[in-house]
């Protein structure tokens, strides 16, 4: 497995690369978007992306955009801005996951291991492999969610595990904190913004698919689930 650091500064490139060769990885390191948006496409091997925001020549937010168009790569953004509607943007453009700069490397290897395990092996072996919950059909074995007219939904690691652990339990409410543990697989640590902006695209996603039908419903400050039909 190879992880793609793509960072301005060559000595967080450098730290980050050692950390990623302690966990058992093989590191590829871009300095700027263009030349990580080049690695990606030609080296396959590639199963994850390390991202700072501020880059030269183009934005980490111009190549979440650009991986999304055709990639469900798991995708951890690295940045200095830290505030709130840095942090949404980042999200809502497609990436998993956010860490803000300064910051310590083993809790961005803690969650870089945490999106690898939702994109490999999210899904515990005695679950359904297919679910049917009003007008979607979910494979849980191939992460493809379709609506009952055949259209895919284009769904992330961490969107595909929401949409997942709500439809498999329906009519139950998790609140924000139990999707956070159980989805992202840590201990929940202000999570309710980030979960918010999750379903939210996720929400965003489904309906654009489906033309309109709601289908994750809000529970006012408790949280949110799927009920059966």
């Amino acid at each position: 497995m190879k992880i793609l650091v793509v960072d301005d500064d060559k000595e967080i490139v450098e730290l980050l690369d050692i950390y990623i060769k302690n966990e058992g990885y093989e590191p590829v390191s871009a300095f700027n978007g263009k030349e990580a948006l080049t690695k990606l496409h030609t080296d396959p091997e590639i199963g994850l992306m390390i991202l700072d925001v501020m880059m030269p020549e183009m934005s980490g937010i111009e190549v979440v955009r650009e991986v999304r168009r055709d990639s469900q790569l798991p995708i951890l953004i690295l940045s200095a801005k830290t505030e709130d509607m840095d942090k949404i943007k980042g999200l809502l453009t497609g990436a998993d996951d956010y860490v803000a700069k300064p910051f310590n490397p083993l809790e961005v290897m803690a969650r870089v291991k945490s999106l690898l395990r939702r994109s490999q092996n999210d899904l515990k072996q005695d679950e359904p492999e297919v679910l049917d919950i009003g007008p979607l059909t979910i494979n849980s074995d191939s992460h493809e969610v379709k609506t009952l007219t055949g259209k895919s939904v284009q769904l992330t690691a961490l969107e595909f595990g929401i949409l997942y652990l709500l439809a498999s339990h329906p009519n139950r409410v998790f609140s924000a904190d139990d999707i956070f543990e159980r989805v992202w697989q840590q201990e929940s640590i202000i999570s309710a913004k980030t979960v918010m902006v999750h379903v939210s695209h996720l929400r965003d996603k489904i309906e654009e698919a489906t033309g309109g039908e709601k289908v994750i419903e809000t529970v006012w400050g408790v949280g949110y689930k799927i009920e059966s039909h």
